[in-house]
């Protein structure tokens, strides 16, 4: 796995990506504007004897310097006033930017991070469908959105590759694909020994058909947002050139912020296409978050 770093990083970022998944992640939290202001938030924080940091890229987020409560089980938690996220798991929503009147369909929402993010932005309004193959992660989606005070979703328990089956056209769509979590082992070093080759190559797999079956959901003009906890060309970049020169109508477009790196235009010996370039990518070493990928994509038909 290291050998793949260094043929896409080089050896002196890799050795610094090395280092960087050695430290503790800084935890951040995500105001629930639904429920209550971001100044408000701060202040009753605050008071309790937390520091808190503004997050650059959002207006309502805020890493967490020193707290003296536990962040998973405070009152204001409870109450639905904010969601522990990580800073680039904040973007996938914003990137996305969905509207009160739009049709937005996440399909893999458990257990509700991004989900309750895309209602935030909706205020509420809108339609958001939420999917998730796993009947066992919808208890915890169902306990977020309640918590958080979200009213315009419905849940369907269901793979998305079948997408098709529900006869349906979307403006938005939210693939957090499932991935081998390369970009995770801040938040859980186990995954720097459990994490083998052969599981990519299975991921990309299920990461292609569910590329495939949102892209043929996406209504005309509409936007997808493809993102990963990963820093694997073979679960991004590849992915999307690979469904990419098979469907028609489609092209990467240029997120408006550059957040992170540019996406990979060549890797491993092989050379996918010049927009990929728009997609962006952030790095432990480099942004001090977990590893995430983001191609933002439109049906131009």
């Amino acid at each position: 796995m290291i050998d793949r770093y260094i043929q896409f990083l080089g050896i002196d970022d890799t050795v610094q990506l090395l280092e960087a998944n050695e430290k503790p992640l800084i935890p951040s939290i995500r105001t629930n504007t639904l429920k209550i202001s971001a100044s408000e938030l701060k202040r009753r924080l605050e008071k309790k004897g937390n520091e808190l940091e503004p997050i650059e890229w959002i207006p309502y987020g805020f890493e967490v310097k020193k707290t003296s409560i536990n962040l998973g089980s405070s009152h204001e938690f409870l109450q639905g006033y904010y969601y522990l996220q990580n800073v680039a798991s904040m973007l996938s929503a914003i990137i996305l930017d969905p509207k009160p009147d739009d049709v937005v369909l996440d399909m893999c929402a458990a257990p509700g991070s991004k989900s309750t993010h895309l209602a935030q932005l909706m205020g509420n309004k809108g339609r958001l469908v939420l999917i998730d193959k796993n009947r066992n992660r919808i208890p915890a989606l169902e306990v977020n959105l309640r918590r958080m005070g979200v009213l315009n979703s419905i849940i369907l328990n269901m793979d998305a590759i079948n997408l098709s089956d529900l006869n349906i056209k979307s403006n938005k769509i939210l693939l957090d694909a499932p991935c081998t979590g390369e970009g995770l082992i801040r938040q859980d070093p186990s995954r720097k020994k459990s994490r083998m080759v052969k599981e990519l190559e299975k991921m990309s797999s299920i990461q292609r058909k569910l590329l495939k079956a949102g892209l043929n959901t996406l209504d005309s003009r509409g936007k997808l947002l493809y993102c990963t906890c990963s820093i694997a060309p073979e679960e991004n970049e590849l992915v999307v050139n690979d469904v990419l020169n098979q469907v028609k109508n489609f092209e990467i477009v240029e997120i408006p912020r550059n957040y992170g790196m540019k996406g990979l235009t060549e890797v491993f010996g092989v050379s996918m296409l010049d927009s990929l370039k728009f997609s962006q990518r952030l790095y432990p070493h480099l942004h001090d978050t977990i590893g995430f990928y983001f191609c933002l994509i439109k049906n131009i038909n």
